[in-house]
């Protein structure tokens, strides 16, 4: 994707230059074109399509980031989160597991934003001062928000 190997992006520029590379090697402008040609373009429209996911959300670029630096993520056993960090998560699935309440799924939604907000922020900052260990653990604690966002996105959906 031709971007500079950090955290902060400019999602714009990223955008931009996803859109050029898809016009390039998109399927549909090689559809005349000999078998072997058209399954290029398949394969290398699919690793930009990839490529863009992973850097355009913040807990996967972090992660691949990680992965280029040869740190290892942090594993759902690795616990060395604060209790009271695992308390707060254990708070919250509790209220998603209560029945649908809209006032107190929209108060989640919330708290979830601005966590995860925070959390980008002191990812970037960790980045930022080569701080690859303080990275793993703020993005340890952003795949737990982020399974949260995902297990509201289900309890909003309509049974």
């Amino acid at each position: 994707m031709d971007c500079d190997r950090s955290f902060r992006i400019d999602a714009q520029q990223l955008q931009r230059r996803f859109r050029s590379l898809q016009r390039a090697v998109h399927p549909d402008r090689f559809g005349q074109r000999p078998p072997k040609e058209q399954y290029y373009s398949e394969q290398h429209s699919s690793l930009i399509n990839k490529a863009y996911q992973t850097l355009l959300n913040p807990l996967s670029r972090g992660l691949y980031l990680l992965e280029l630096n040869g740190v290892e993520p942090a594993q759902e056993t690795d616990c060395d989160a604060d209790s009271v960090f695992l308390t707060e998560i254990m708070e919250i699935n509790e209220k998603l597991a209560e029945p649908k309440n809209e006032d107190i799924l929209k108060e989640i939604e919330t708290l979830i934003k601005v966590k995860q907000e925070e959390l980008t922020k002191d990812v970037t900052a960790a980045f930022e001062r080569d701080d690859l260990q303080e990275a793993k653990k703020l993005l340890a604690k952003m795949k737990y928000f982020a399974n949260l966002e995902d297990k509201l996105k289900n309890k909003k959906m309509p049974s």
